[in-house]
């Protein structure tokens, strides 16, 4: 297996930003966001899909790297470890949309394909990824084919406002804090509508502004425009947003519901990355390892053995992270919202 452990970490670090010109791709991804705070106006829809190709080229190395194979957060118990937090995280929705062997369930949004590896071997389900970013999906495929799960997974590299699948051939869709990432949800959940079988289900966590973030209040402000920035999306929503978007597009809404105050008070969300132990893995994750990553590629960066743009990618993260962290304190921000839907009957045509 080609694991990030097997990799060096200054040959990856070279190779990916080398490979993918990191000084013009963040200054392009900054560029997004000054123009828009500029104009005042939430106009990123239109170039979602491209902020999201130029910003995991960016970063998904370093995701790798501190996170392993999957990018998300989790609801976690107290004294359960974050990975085993993970996992139980994703099987809750194999386990909700009943996957089991013959099934062909959609994976919104796949990253790397973490969760799709760990899903298919839970279920017997044939898990079927859809990704934006090419270096994702190859890295994906790499992954898969080393677990040996070619056969129960699949990858589509595209962008999924226009999903290349016939209608009413999948038999159940998740994301995992992946629609945050579409310009218009509306238009996302038509697609997942067309493509579902009639009455099919489709779960998922889903990054959101809660009733407590305050528009008039420069530091939810702030936390939000760096969550925004350091995480290469759309501008934020709120829960109402996210409901009529599935609502209006052909789906009867079960349940959606906050799962951020089922974490332990002493595990929150954000524990990763404010600090969560000494293990090399925790620092990696945390900001001191931030702060200790972000000064070692600086260095390498004045000596020429790093291009430029590579600190500036660092920083990208650090203002991701710093900024998730005190959005989490402060109650204004969650990336669990657990929503679960099912396709309506009905004639429904996505128009």
């Amino acid at each position: 297996m080609i694991g990030m452990r097997q990799r060096s970490f200054l040959g990856l670090l070279k190779s990916n930003f080398r490979r993918r010109g990191a000084e013009s791709a963040v200054r392009w991804h900054r560029a997004q966001y000054l123009e828009q705070r500029a104009s005042a106006a939430d106009d990123q829809g239109r170039e979602a899909g491209r902020l999201s190709r130029n910003y995991y080229d960016l970063v998904t190395d370093l995701y790798e790297y501190g996170w392993g194979e999957k990018f998300h957060f989790g609801v976690r118990r107290r004294g359960e470890g974050l990975e085993s937090s993970l996992v139980r995280h994703e099987l809750r929705l194999a386990e909700g949309l009943g996957l089991k062997p013959g099934m062909q369930v959609l994976d919104l949004g796949c990253g790397i394909g973490g969760p799709m590896r760990n899903i298919a071997r839970a279920t017997g389900a044939r898990v079927l990824g859809v990704n934006i970013n090419g270096y994702q999906v190859r890295r994906a495929r790499e992954l898969n084919r080393a677990a040996g799960l070619e056969g129960e997974t699949g990858l589509i590299e595209c962008d999924w406002m226009q999903l290349p699948l016939a209608a009413e051939t999948i038999d159940a869709a998740y994301a995992i804090e992946a629609t945050c990432h579409a310009g218009d949800r509306g238009a996302l959940f038509r697609q997942i509508h067309r493509v579902l079988k009639r009455r099919a289900y489709i779960m998922g966590y889903e990054w959101c502004l809660t009733e407590n973030y305050d528009p008039y209040n420069p530091l939810h402000c702030r936390d939000r425009a760096g969550i925004e920035e350091g995480s290469g999306l759309p501008s934020l929503t709120t829960r109402q947003d996210i409901e009529q978007a599935i609502r209006g597009n052909g789906f009867e809404l079960i349940e959606c519901r906050d799962l951020a105050p089922e974490c332990d008070p002493e595990t929150p969300w954000y524990l990763p990355l404010k600090g969560d132990g000494f293990s090399s893995q925790a620092l990696k994750r945390s900001h001191l390892g931030g702060i200790a990553l972000q000064g070692m590629v600086a260095a390498l960066e004045h000596t020429r053995i790093l291009p430029h743009g590579a600190g500036a990618v660092v920083r990208l993260l650090r203002l991701c992270g710093d900024s998730l962290v005190r959005a989490g304190e402060a109650g204004t921000f969650t990336p669990l919202l657990f929503f679960h839907a099912r396709k309506r009957d009905g004639d429904f045509n996505g128009d």
